[in-house]
């Protein structure tokens, strides 16, 4: 009679975290873009078998709602929430913030313009702009329209500049883009493309924190102009 088969006790099971996954997925995001965040890949990077990731995390789409809303979630609302301050000099306060962030992880660029952004902190940053836009003299419609154009315009602003990259991993310093934006767009051939070519280095800075502000300044003054004329109208 053959000796009973004896079963070897399962060991400790590593001790995992939602942070702890998170953080892993954006490493992951950083290093090697939206790809290379896979399940598995997170699973890996923290040592554990994916089952353990599904524990906290039905399938990846939970993972990036919950980063975007991480990443969201780090935004200083001290930055744009003194109703004391200029509300344009409160948007430009927020719109830099947010840019600081994404820049730091241009990886989870992508999946925040892409993703949904109904979490917890997203509608509380989106409150805040509203009730910002609400102190500029906005109505309602207005001040929601104003919000998704300004939210646009930064999440689109950096989208381009992570496309420019043609890589994952983090941003270089922006004077070494915009150095060599400048040198691709100076062989633009002047005899086919003259404006462009007399425009090389304006365009090589569109990536810039100047160009940036740029945008956004002509944004608020168009927001104005909207408040002017409802003020104007509702005074006839």
């Amino acid at each position: 009679m053959s000796a009973p088969v004896r079963r070897r006790r399962p060991g400790p099971q590593r001790a995992l975290s939602e942070d702890e996954i998170l953080d892993a997925a954006l490493d992951l995001l950083d290093e090697g873009g939206a790809d290379a965040a896979s399940v598995r890949g997170i699973a890996a990077r923290v040592g554990v078998a994916p089952n353990a990731v599904y524990t906290y995390f039905p399938d990846k789409a939970a993972v990036v709602r919950a980063l975007v809303e991480r990443l969201i979630g780090g935004v200083d609302h001290d930055a744009f929430a003194d109703r004391s301050r200029p509300w344009r000099e409160r948007v430009e306060a927020l719109a830099l913030d947010l840019r600081g962030h994404l820049s730091a992880h241009p990886g989870a660029v992508g999946l925040m313009v892409g993703g949904p952004m109904g979490g917890p902190h997203a509608l509380a940053l989106n409150e805040r702009l509203l009730e910002l836009l609400a102190d500029a003299g906005l109505d309602r419609t207005d001040a929601a329209r104003a919000s998704y154009l300004l939210i646009t315009y930064v999440f689109g602003s950096m989208a381009l500049e992570v496309a420019d990259l043609h890589r994952a991993g983090r941003l270089p310093p922006e004077p070494e883009r915009i150095a060599a934006r400048q040198v691709r767009f100076s062989a633009t051939p002047a005899d086919s493309f003259p404006r462009s070519a007399a425009a090389a280095a304006t365009m090589a800075g569109y990536i810039s924190t100047e160009q940036y502000l740029w945008g956004l300044r002509r944004i608020l003054d168009g927001i104005t102009a909207v408040r002017d004329d409802g003020q104007l109208r509702d005074q006839r």
